[in-house]
């Protein structure tokens, strides 16, 4: 527990800790009122005994005041830390006993030969490091021939020295088997409430120097068994600034350090550059006047994943007004329905459809259209061998029934950089479909990823735990490369196909259709074919476009504001899904020579 926590604890029961702290007080409305902190009648000291400041006290005669805490060390006339202890005893807090942890046993060092900084050491300190008399005294830094002495004192006790040589910093020793210990705590006035942690002596003193009594770790960043001796020491410390060096190893020093501290009371402060330490700022001339701003801007090191909702607010406005070249994902292939289902990064879309209605095909017609948009992807279709899955994919990229040779060649040409196939005919480990799909987007740039289907992905039906792991992997997959997956999966046979499925008919866990973010349902609609073969046997006239042949229904859209039914119709020469009855299928690779057949947008 840091001092404010303990703190708000007192502030809890304000009334009767003051009446214990100051009993010759008087409550004036919602104040408890005293002479001053040595307790005698009067009403210049007023505490806040209610509401949000409960525990808040000022002495305006004397012009000091804080929390309970600091009221119980004035009062008492002890230190933040021995003021903490009290507190803790009288709240009944108590530290937690680790069964099987044994203290280590350390030796106390005998007081170094030294004496007070002169001469070479004192010009050192003062000429080369820039560091003021004042600050050298209040660190009780002294000399030992041509070395700087650096005493670590705690409680007024010898804990451990430091010696540096002013000619060699290599030459550097530290006494050994002394508990590990900050240095500096015989800078710190005993009612601090903040302290600057830094990674060298001298920054400490400079510190000090630059208006903020710092300590310094032992060992350098990377050495952190100080803090198991030092956790209680620090609790009376509500903020901690952090101040390591600006490299790889002072950037993981601060991250450890204010995990195990308590993130939500560590500040890392930046040194700008060409600055390195706070003894490079003594060095430059800096004063407290120049060093606030970087105590002000001081940060917070938040998870990776908390982020400010202020720093969304170009992503924001993008989502109202998308620029000409936003990165918003692919459109489907029919103009009718581009302000209404959108494919964008960091999603998965789940494609429901009945076996025999053409999931597959339109799965391989949405991807066709977005490569043709300028998206790179990677299809894993395990029930289909790859020639079979392509030769699909080909007439509908041709917009013919039968292509050319030359033709096909130019299509697959068109392929190239734009298309890869996971060869993986029956089933194929999910885990390995995973690791596949993030070495094509690392190598090759693929953001868009379609798995047909789930049942060939080596789970079994009744595997619901194992179902939801696999769907949660693609949602983290999606998200962490910026990429789109399209999921096909069966739907649980019903009655009939007469009528489309829902969202609650796809065949595995329920938790599929929850954590995905669009679900689509894949529909075609038989009643219309059989109404067509009886017109044929007839030889009536038969309205195409009366009804559509397949319907694409949006059961979900987590991103968007719409779920809608887009109406298809089916071009059964090049195997496109049209928006309309009189639109024709669209030529997506040009070749010269060829036999295009019917050329148009898809409506």
């Amino acid at each position: 527990m840091k001092a404010a926590d303990i703190a708000q604890r007192l502030a809890a029961d304000a009334e009767a800790i003051v009446q214990m702290l100051l009993p010759n007080g008087k409550r004036q409305g919602q104040e408890w009122c005293v002479g001053s902190t040595q307790g005698e009648a009067g009403e210049s000291l007023k505490v806040r005994l209610t509401g949000p400041k409960a525990g808040v006290w000022r002495d305006f005669a004397a012009d000091q005041g804080g929390d309970l805490l600091d009221l119980w060390a004035a009062v008492r006339g002890l230190s933040i830390g021995e003021a903490i202890q009290e507190a803790k005893a009288h709240l009944g807090i108590r530290e937690p006993n680790f069964e099987g942890h044994r203290e280590k046993s350390f030796r106390r060092p005998e007081k170094p030969r030294c004496a007070k900084p002169t001469g070479p050491v004192l010009d050192w300190l003062m000429d080369e490091r820039g560091l003021s008399l004042e600050a050298i005294n209040a660190y009780r830094l002294a000399e030992k021939g041509r070395e700087v002495v650096f005493p670590y004192l705690r409680d007024g006790q010898l804990v451990s020295a430091k010696y540096r040589s002013i000619d060699d910093k290599k030459r550097m020793r530290i006494e050994k088997d002394c508990e590990p210990c900050l240095f500096g705590w015989q800078a710190i006035p005993p009612n601090a409430r903040e302290v600057v942690i830094c990674e060298g002596e001298l920054d400490a003193v400079a510190w000090f120097q630059l208006g903020h009594p710092a300590l310094s770790v032992p060992n350098g960043a990377q050495g952190h068994t100080w803090i198991e001796y030092e956790f209680e020491h620090l609790e009376r410390f509500d903020t901690i600034f952090i101040s390591f060096d600006n490299d790889e190893p002072g950037r993981k020093g601060v991250a450890e350090v204010i995990d195990r501290l308590g993130r939500e009371r560590c500040r890392v402060i930046e040194i700008p550059d060409p600055w390195k330490d706070a003894n490079d700022l003594v060095k430059s001339h800096f004063d407290a006047l120049r060093i606030k701003p970087l105590f002000d801007k001081a940060r917070t090191l938040d998870p990776e994943e908390l982020k400010p909702a202020a720093g969304f607010v170009d992503e924001v406005v993008a989502e109202f007004y998308p620029p000409d070249d936003c990165d918003c994902g692919f459109n489907t292939p029919w103009s009718k329905a581009h302000s209404l289902l959108r494919f964008r990064p960091g999603e998965v879309t789940l494609l429901g459809g009945v076996n025999g209605h053409g999931k597959s095909e339109g799965a391989g017609h949405l991807t066709l259209d977005a490569i043709w948009q300028g998206e790179k992807a990677c299809i894993a279709s395990m029930e289909f061998k790859p020639r079979r899955w392509l030769m699909r994919l080909t007439r509908q990229a041709s917009g013919l029934a039968e292509p050319s040779i030359p033709f096909i060649r130019a299509i697959h040409e068109w392929y190239q950089d734009k298309l890869w196939v996971f060869d993986a005919v029956g089933h194929a480990k999910a885990d390995r479909i995973v690791d596949v799909f993030g070495y094509a987007r690392r190598r090759y740039g693929v953001r868009l990823f379609v798995i047909d289907n789930l049942a060939k992905c080596g789970i079994a039906e009744d595997d619901y735990n194992r179902q939801k792991a696999f769907v949660d992997q693609l949602t983290d997959f999606a998200k962490e490369h910026d990429s789109h997956v399209i999921l096909v999966a069966h739907m649980r046979k019903g009655q009939d196909e007469n009528r489309p499925s829902g969202k609650m008919d796809v065949k595995g866990t329920g938790a599929l259709t929850d954590m995905v973010d669009t679900v689509l349902v894949w529909w075609r609609n038989k009643p219309k074919e059989e109404k067509r073969r009886k017109a044929e046997a007839e030889n009536a006239q038969f309205d195409e476009s009366a009804e559509p042949d397949t319907m694409l229904i949006c059961e979900k859209q987590r991103n968007g504001e719409h779920e809608p039914r887009i109406a298809l119709w089916f071009d059964r020469e090049s195997h496109q899904f049209l928006g309309s009855a009189r639109a024709t299928p669209k030529p997506y690779v040009e070749f010269e020579g060829a036999v295009m057949g019917r050329r148009a947008v898809n409506g």
